[in-house]
């Protein structure tokens, strides 16, 4: 604005100074084409005279305004001379004065700025066909007067601009500063342990802005999940291992005690020790047992690399509804496989074999441990939709209540009082379903059994084969 400023005002006073300089030049073109002598012109410059008196009595007066344009005859020695009977005034004089070479200002026809008395006048001189010169010459105070007011005006204004363009940037700032400021608050609860805060939107984004508080509120739901997916971790973690303890304790309490009793002479009977050793080795199988199992589901929660390949799942829930009717021979087991080639493309799944068929040996060890022994079971594999093959177990025991089905997959539980088994074969079902990609459904009421549903993705051109 100063910059700008100065230029408008630079520029004014140039185009006044020029329309000055024109109206001088144009004066001594029309005396000097007229061809009058100094003699002829004499009633001008007695009119010229008359004016100087009247405006030196107007500055003890104050009446009449100073006239701005001053006329001074010349001899041919240079000197002021009488003009119209009158001699020159001193201002006239000073001009004169002030003029250091009048021949060559007349002859050069250009126009010069003098200062007489404080004042600035241009100034330009006319030589005479007599071998006088008149000089020409306007007072610029009047313009330097309108400089300093258009400067003045240009300064208010300016101040004026400069006040409402100072109050709308610090409203505008503070509209905008808005978000980052609802960004520190956010940042701070969250530091302060309220994860589920988020930085609300503005009422008039910026695009910029929005975006960043659309990846804040998106890196901070992150946060938040990756915290609760911890603590959750964390939780079932510390669960795992009390009842890992817990587990491997009951087991190795019967050894220690068998062993005490054994130390204190208390097994002196041969049907005592046999007995005793019967149950050590009971105790035994059953921690190595667990131990395996809780290894099992280790490595699956590390998802490791299993050997993938086709592998029938119908072939697998065969053999195990086999391995089920020579343990209990007296339960029904009914066992319905649609086979490789048979139009449908069978139940060949690719997968770990190994894996797979502890998935289909623990759903039926847990109907034979879990049910009684002449309850029927019905086993199903074969071609779903979109794609997959599923295997269907489903049993005629007692069925589960509804807050023991939500818990069926946690490692270690156990329905009602706890029964037999381990509590593990259940979670890893769902774990080698997970690891091949598949899910595990159940369906069960109490007193209409319990149904089992593993989902696996079918084997690529198992249609084919």
């Amino acid at each position: 604005m100063v910059v700008a400023t100065g230029v408008s005002l630079l520029a004014m006073q140039h185009y006044l100074l020029q329309r000055v300089d024109q109206e001088l030049m144009a004066g001594r073109e029309a005396i000097l084409g007229t061809g009058l002598t100094q003699a002829e012109i004499e009633s001008f410059q007695e009119m010229s005279t008359l004016l100087e008196h009247v405006a030196g009595a107007g500055k003890s007066s104050s009446l009449l305004p100073v006239p701005n344009t001053v006329l001074v005859a010349l001899d041919p020695e240079l000197r002021p001379t009488r003009f119209a009977r009158h001699p020159p005034t001193g201002r006239q004089l000073e001009l004169a004065a002030a003029v250091k070479d009048p021949a060559g200002l007349a002859a050069r026809k250009k126009v010069i700025g003098v200062e007489v008395g404080g004042a600035d006048y241009r100034v330009v001189g006319a030589r005479l066909p007599d071998d006088s010169l008149l000089i020409f010459a306007s007072d610029v105070e009047s313009l330097k007067d309108a400089t300093r007011r258009a400067l003045k005006v240009d300064a208010a204004a300016g101040a004026v601009l400069l006040a409402l363009l100072a109050l709308g940037t610090m409203m505008s700032t503070r509209h905008l500063v808005r978000p980052l400021e609802h960004m520190v608050e956010t940042a701070s609860a969250i530091a302060e342990g309220d994860l589920t805060r988020r930085v609300p939107p503005g009422q008039h984004p910026v695009g910029e802005l929005e975006q960043l508080r659309t990846a804040l509120n998106a890196m901070l739901h992150q946060v938040e999940s990756a915290f609760e997916t911890r603590e959750r971790s964390a939780a079932q973690l510390r669960q795992f291992v009390a009842d890992a303890s817990h587990e491997l304790r009951t087991p190795l309490s019967a050894i220690r005690g068998y062993l005490q009793l054994y130390e204190r002479g208390m097994l002196e009977a041969p049907g005592d020790r046999t007995r005793a050793l019967s149950r050590m080795h009971t105790e035994a199988d059953r921690m190595a047992k667990l131990v395996e199992e809780l290894l099992m589901l280790a490595r699956l929660d590390q998802r490791p690399e299993l050997r993938f390949g086709p592998v029938d799942l119908g072939q697998l829930a065969r053999d195990a509804a086999g391995d089920l009717s020579a343990q209990q021979p007296l339960r029904p087991v009914t066992t319905t496989v649609e086979p490789v080639g048979g139009g449908g493309g069978g139940a060949v799944v690719l997968g770990d074999e190994l894996s797979l068929r502890q998935l289909v040996g623990n759903l039926l060890a847990n109907v034979r441990v879990h049910t009684p022994g002449d309850a029927a079971v019905r086993v199903a594999a074969g071609p779903g939709p979109d794609g997959t093959v599923r295997l269907l177990v489903a049993d005629e025991g007692p069925g589960l209540a509804p807050e023991d089905a939500e818990r069926i997959f946690d490692r270690f539980f156990r329905a009602g009082t706890g029964g037999p088994g381990s509590g593990l074969g259940m979670s890893i079902v769902r774990a080698v379903a997970e690891v091949h990609g598949g899910s595990v459904r159940i369906r069960t009421a109490p007193g209409e059994g319990l149904t089992v549903t593993v989902t696996l993705p079918a084997a690529a051109g198992a249609g084919a084969a």
